[in-house]
């Protein structure tokens, strides 16, 4: 992804908007969907302001790519239309653009009898070629479909460069080889391609090299995937091997017949007693070597009437195929493999009976199924070569003449399936090795396989192309019922069918369990089976059902009999997380080990698709599947076992996010904890914005923790989780969160009687309900506290809770009671040596001063505080204090005094990465240069505070937005701000 204007190459922003730049740009001309802009850019689970992100990154491209155009004005580039956005280029002006038109050029020319010209086009268009399609942006989203079908198109055109430049001379088809041989190297398993080259290499008088390259593809064919050389690569070998390298592709070897040549043919074996017994068999003629009579199978099982959802899927998986018109009268395409993955219960099998029933008419010589019972409480594991003889026997193949051994009936079954157009769906499959005897090698064939374990050996070697499924989408589940129940019944009752879709997790598995007891029991209301499932929330006992392959319970049992005893342990230990996310050193943690001895165990998970790697090293599952191993752990491990691995755990969390707060405020009084359970792997941090970022991605975690011990403990681990996280929810606006939070603490702390833990809890509801304006809850909170610490004798504590007073006083106007309440929280301080409490109290009374109109006098105090935090080396109150000595410059009118505050102030939160204050001094800086008359300055300084605060979900966001509205700038839901 790179982009000039002049000659002058662009910045293009962040990595998202980069994404979004090429989608646009692969799609230019046609409208894409906001929802497949969001499917780009996060997969299945956009987070709540994905839409907001995208308006803001559509902004920046618009500015972008028109500097000029006037604010306000419509783009006449990036449009906004049919539910997306649509990018209209000059097609000279795009890389891509220039490559389809000349190959649309190339193809017009071969049609008119000059293959010259349509060469020298392709090769022109080739020569724009830098590399895998929109390299640069990240490697998840340069992944998707949509890209990946770009790679193809420019493998394509390589092919049909090849084809074309056999039909002119040397000269062309020199030119051709260079980029031929490029392509080749990084497609070493595209039998296709490597049967141009050899070609291209013969026609060019590089005999011996050609069959060079025909002895490497087959021994890497034979070592990396157990296969023979297909019909193109044997083609082209016999064509340099007689000397006749024919205009244009190398043909390929009638459907019926195995090449003809005994070179060609499956090899015969020899019998002990001399004789040559032909795998085949005899067959009537003149000693035709044909392989089965011409049986058209047709296997595949009953497609599913009530199928509803996976739209997407679905069409991701079509668009794996080449369009039908490609193919008629072409060469076919390669063997096109799909890996549907995903948990047990999520409707793998379903989806892809659904697939090859729609796709079955393009392979007309038949369709294969088998069922390989990787999972299956009927049978054992299938063995490879039990299903080779299935679909051997499906041909119509004698079983005299079905050889022995596993390789030698390979070699049969892909022969049979040489020249002929075959689905073949691999059902349940445990493993890679299972499953690749029995792809087919032929081109032109399509492989489905289903597993509940990631086939990453299928991916990498084979080219398999992974489709994994998750649990339903809520209207897909809704529509999962309707289909089953009738549209009238959930009409009825729309909540109750909502809270069914809830509590079965939009699991297929679980919904038609319900569906079924549903149906079954007409007269059953949704409401009522609705509560049935609540009261057995957290337990598998409401999806029982007499058979196994519906029960909940026994399917994921399946799955947890193949985990090693170390994986099982981990897989019921889990089941204590408080979730959403684990990460995998929180994993460690429950184990008791360290990270990389559990790793293994994580994978092992992964693999069995227990567990989903949502991001690199964070970890999650469906929760009927938390359910199932929550009922294990009490089954198979002690209470104390359980107890030892929640301890760890919450130590875990608990001293880690102390090692966070303490790295973002290292001056910031704190009370000791007690030393964490043995191992319990805290971890440490380099600086603080690791630590921002480690409390930002486990928030939710840290949340639910402490609930679950509020609920459940009989330690303090939850009202010092909430203390440790006080600041860092403040600082983000996070005041309903930290609310929920404190109230937890309270009650647990009451429980245990700890005076401390109630005081501290007490003091920061009163402060968080000041933020919310509950004023007189507020005050009743912090008099509690000052009340609980006084009877502590803690004046660190009782100071703080008067700062707090302080704090609501100032936001009721009352400036005065507020300077009474820091003359006592200093005299605190100072009876406990508390230097930057005291400098945080000159701060704060100079912004007092400043509420009161007395600017001169807040400046004596923010420079006195300035001076202790200095003194000291607490850069956050260093920062606080340049901040207010700017916002007191301002109202005296000393506008370049308060800009070169604020730049200290800017530059030292932006060193901390402390962004939620670096947003305030923005703010305040653009107020600044408001004042100076510099609007764009004053807009670009907002935006940038706006787009931090965004970012949070900040309350304050909306009075930034105001300023700029006024101000006449675009609101920020509509584009991104200009940046500083």
């Amino acid at each position: 992804m790179r982009a000039w204007r002049h000659g002058t190459e662009l910045e293009l922003g962040p990595p998202k908007q980069r994404a979004l730049l090429a989608l646009l740009l692969a799609q230019a001309g046609q409208p894409v969907a906001v929802h497949e802009i969001l499917d780009v850019l996060w997969g299945q689970d956009p987070p709540d302001s994905a839409v907001n992100v995208v308006h803001r990154h559509v902004g920046a491209l618009r500015r972008l790519l028109e500097p000029d155009l006037p604010t306000r004005a419509a783009s006449r580039r990036l449009v906004r239309g049919s539910g997306g956005y649509r990018l209209d280029v000059d097609p000279d002006a795009v890389d891509l653009l220039r490559f389809r038109a000349l190959r649309d050029e190339a193809r017009q020319a071969s049609e008119a009898g000059d293959p010259a010209g349509a060469t020298e086009l392709l090769i022109e268009a080739l020569g724009l070629w830098r590399g895998p399609t929109a390299t640069g942006i990240p490697p998840r989203i340069q992944a998707h479909p949509v890209f990946a079908a770009v790679d193809r198109e420019h493998l394509a055109v390589v092919k049909e460069a090849a084809e074309r430049a056999l039909e002119t001379g040397p000269s062309l088809t020199g030119r051709v080889l260079i980029t031929l041989r490029h392509a080749a190297a990084h497609h070493q398993l595209d039998e296709v391609l490597q049967a141009r080259l050899i070609v291209v290499l013969a026609a060019t008088g590089h005999q011996a090299e050609a069959l060079g390259v025909y002895q490497a593809v087959r021994s890497r064919l034979a070592d990396e995937l157990g296969l023979d050389p297909g019909p193109e690569l044997r083609a082209a070998q016999q064509q340099v091997l007689r000397q006749s390298v024919p205009a244009g592709p190398p043909p390929v070897p009638p459907a019926e017949d195995s090449g003809g040549d005994a070179d060609d043919s499956v090899p015969a074996k020899e019998t002990p007693d001399g004789r040559h017994d032909d795998p085949a068999g005899p067959e009537e003629g003149a000693g035709e070597r044909t392989y089965a009579p011409k049986v058209r199978p047709a296997q595949l099982p009953a497609d599913l009437s009530a199928f509803t959802g996976r739209r997407s899927e679905l069409a991701r998986s079509h668009a794996l195929l080449p369009d039908e018109g490609e193919r008629e009268g072409g060469q076919p395409a390669a063997v096109v493999i799909s890996a549907i993955g995903g948990m047990a219960g999520v409707g793998k099998t379903t989806l892809a009976v659904r697939w090859a029933h729609e796709v079955a008419h393009r392979f007309p010589d038949g369709q294969l199924y088998v069922n390989l019972r990787g999972f299956d409480p009927t049978g054992p594991v299938m063995d490879p070569a039990d299903a080779i003889r299935t679909f051997l026997d499906a041909f119509g193949v004698h079983p005299n003449r079905i050889p022995t051994g596993l390789d030698a009936q390979a070699a049969l079954y892909r022969s049979l399936l040489a020249g002929r157009r075959v689905l073949v769906l691999l059902d349940n499959a445990r493993d890679t090795e299972q499953v690749r005897p029995l792809l087919p090698g032929a081109p032109g064939c399509l492989a489905i396989v289903t597993s509940r374990n990631q086939l990453h050996g299928l991916i990498a070697a084979d080219g398999a192309r992974p489709v994994t499924l998750d649990v339903l989408t809520v209207p897909e589940a809704r529509e999962f019922l309707a289909r089953r129940l009738g549209a009238d019944r959930l009409t009825a009752e729309p909540g109750a069918a909502d809270e069914i879709v809830a509590l079965c997790g939009r699991l297929p598995l679980a919904l038609a369990i319900v569906s079924a007891r549903a149906a079954v029991h007409p007269g059953f209301s949704l409401s009522a089976i609705a509560a049935e499932l609540r009261r057995g929330h957290g337990s598998l006992d409401a999806f029982a059902g007499g058979d196994p392959v519906t029960d909940a319970r026994s399917v994921f049992s399946w799955s947890y009999r193949t985990l090693s005893p170390a994986a099982a342990r981990l897989f019921r230990l889990l089941a204590l997380h408080p979730g959403p996310c684990c990460s995998t050193a929180a994993a460690a943690s429950l184990a008791g080990l360290r990270e990389p001895e559990v790793r293994p165990s994580l994978a092992e998970l992964v693999r069995a698709q227990l567990l989903t790697e949502e991001t690199p090293g964070r970890f999650a599952s469906h929760e009927l599947l938390r359910a199932y191993g929550a009922e294990l752990a009490h089954a198979q491990d002690s209470k104390d076992d359980r107890s030892a691995a929640r301890r760890r755990m919450q130590d875990h969390y608990l001293h880690t996010a102390l090692a966070a707060d303490t790295s973002m405020a290292p001056h910031r009084e704190r009370f000791p904890l007690p030393p964490a359970a043995p191992g319990s792997g805290p971890l440490a941090f380099a600086d603080a914005r690791e630590a921002a970022d480690w409390i930002e991605r486990e928030r939710s975690v840290l949340l639910s923790s402490v609930e679950q011990d509020a609920r459940y403990g009989s330690t303090g681990h939850c009202w010092r989780l909430a203390a440790i996280l006080e600041l860092f929810l403040d600082r983000r606006g996070r005041w309903q969160e930290q609310l929920t939070m404190q109230t937890f603490a309270v009650t647990a702390a009451q429980r245990l009687g700890d005076v401390y833990g109630q005081a501290h809890a007490h003091q920061v509801l009163g402060f968080v309900s000041g933020r919310l304006k509950r004023h007189d809850e507020a005050r009743a909170q912090l008099s509690r506290a000052l009340e609980l610490y006084g009877e502590l004798n803690d004046p660190v504590g009782m100071g703080r809770t008067h700062r707090y007073l302080a704090f609501q006083s100032n936001r009721l106007g009352r400036h005065l009671q507020a300077l009474e309440h820091y003359r006592q929280a200093a005299g605190l301080y100072r009876e406990a040596s508390h230097t930057a409490g005291l400098g945080s109290i000159s701060n704060e009374v100079g912004w007092t001063y400043i509420l009161l109109g007395e600017y001169e006098k807040a400046l004596v105090q923010c420079r006195r505080s300035l001076a202790l935090h200095q003194e000291i080396g607490d850069r956050n109150g260093e920062a606080a204090a340049w901040d207010s000595l700017g916002y007191a410059h301002h109202h005296l009118r000393h506008h370049q005094q308060a800009l070169a505050s604020y730049g200290h102030a800017l530059e030292l939160y932006r060193e901390l990465r402390d962004c939620p204050l670096e947003a305030d001094t923005l703010v305040h800086i653009g107020d600044t240069q408001a004042a100076l008359g510099a609007p764009v300055r004053a807009a670009s300084a907002w935006g940038r505070a706006l787009e931090i605060f965004d970012g949070f979900d900040h309350p304050d966001a909306e009075a930034v937005r105001d300023r700029l509205h006024r101000l006449g700038e675009p609101s920020h839901r509509d584009s991104p701000a200009l940046r500083v």
